[in-house]
């Protein structure tokens, strides 16, 4: 149902990491689901401006953050996304994975969760804004480079849907993360949301 996005590719990779930590401690960060928020949006998805979990709701195996960072006005720091992440196995060890994003005024809904791609790809949502610039990208498992990045879509309004046309090289058989972000006002990155797909 969930689709593995970071930092596990898989289940095995999730027990291989438990094993581990089970001898010498090490990566002892997996085990709390705000700091895996945090270095999923700065480590994988090369948002560096955003260093702060703003809040965090915990419902048995599900884990929501809300991701942000330092605002230039006012004394409450701006939430950028709010990154889901369950469980990864049974047990108080079980490490966190990020698996999606609840999204609100900026969304991605096209491709579907979980859905089937091949490149082209077509990537939208809707927004809620003034002025947006929208950059979207597709990632891979393991990090490095993106595999593909079209920027940038204007948009603005309210629940304005917008959309675009990504090439990317695909990586069969993996499970992809799409992300789109929009900022630009204050940060960079003010917003992101991202969805998981596969390449058979």
């Amino acid at each position: 149902r969930y689709q593995p996005l970071w930092p596990f590719a898989d289940a095995a990779a999730a027990e291989a990491w438990r094993s581990r930590h089970r001898e010498d401690g090490a990566g002892a960060w997996h085990l709390d689901p705000a700091r895996t928020a945090v270095r999923f949006a700065r480590d994988h998805l090369g948002f560096s401006e955003i260093d702060r979990a703003v809040k965090t709701n915990l419902d048995g195996a599900h884990a929501r953050v809300h991701v942000g960072l330092a605002a230039e006005e006012g004394p409450r720091p701006m939430v950028a996304a709010v990154v889901h992440l369950v469980r990864y196995g049974e047990g108080a060890d079980a490490p966190w994975e990020v698996v999606g994003t609840d999204d609100t005024t900026f969304s991605l809904t096209t491709p579907e969760y979980g859905a089937s791609v091949g490149s082209p790809m077509t990537v939208g949502g809707r927004i809620t804004g003034v002025d947006e610039s929208i950059r979207v990208q597709v990632r891979r498992p393991g990090g490095g480079k993106a595999l593909g990045e079209h920027c940038c879509v204007g948009a603005g309004g309210e629940r304005s849907p917008w959309s675009a046309r990504l090439t990317f090289r695909p990586a069969p058989g993996t499970t992809l993360t799409v992300v789109a972000s929009t900022g630009g006002h204050v940060a960079e990155v003010e917003r992101f949301a991202v969805t998981g797909v596969t390449v058979p």
